[in-house]
C-alpha cells in the first residue's frame, strides 16, 4: 500500500473516504499483485502491467477510471461515460450509492488480464 495514496483519500470527505476504501480493496482483491501509485500530482493509480483503474473525488461523486481502451465488456452497466473513448472508461459513485463488487472486480481482472496479454505480446517482439 502506498501511504501516499492514504493521504488523498484521507484528505476527502467521509462518504468519499469509504467508497475510494471500497475500490481500492476491490482493485486488490481481484489480483494481490496490484501495485499503487501516484499520477498526475496526487491521483491514486492501481497498476499491473498497465494502467487498471484512478481514483478521482469530486464535489459530489467519486470517479473510478477504468483503463480498458474500451474494450472489456459490461454486462452490469456500471460505467457511467466514456463509452466512446478509445483510452478510459469511468464509474462515477455518489454518495449512498451501493457499488456491485462483484461486477467491478471482474472488470478489473479482465482489464489485468488484457494488460498482461498486450505484455506478452510486447515482449515477444
Amino acid at each position: 500500500m502506498d501511504t501516499r495514496i492514504d493521504d488523498y483519500i484521507a484528505s476527502l470527505p467521509e462518504w468519499q473516504q469509504d467508497i475510494c476504501r471500497q475500490v481500492r480493496a476491490l482493485v486488490h482483491e481481484a489480483d494481490p499483485d496490484v501495485e499503487e501509485t501516484i499520477k498526475f500530482t496526487n491521483r491514486p493509480y492501481f497498476v499491473l502491467d498497465g494502467n487498471i483503474c484512478a481514483l478521482l473525488g469530486t464535489k459530489d461523486h467519486v470517479n473510478v477510471m477504468l483503463y480498458d481502451k474500451a474494450i472489456v465488456p459490461d454486462p452490469h452497466n456500471i460505467i457511467t461515460s466514456g463509452h466512446g473513448n478509445k483510452t478510459a472508461r469511468m464509474i462515477s459513485v455518489y454518495r449512498d450509492q451501493t457499488i456491485n463488487a462483484p461486477a467491478l472486480v471482474e472488470m478489473f481482472r479482465h482489464i489485468i488480464a488484457n494488460n498482461r496479454q498486450r505484455r506478452s505480446v510486447r515482449g515477444r517482439r
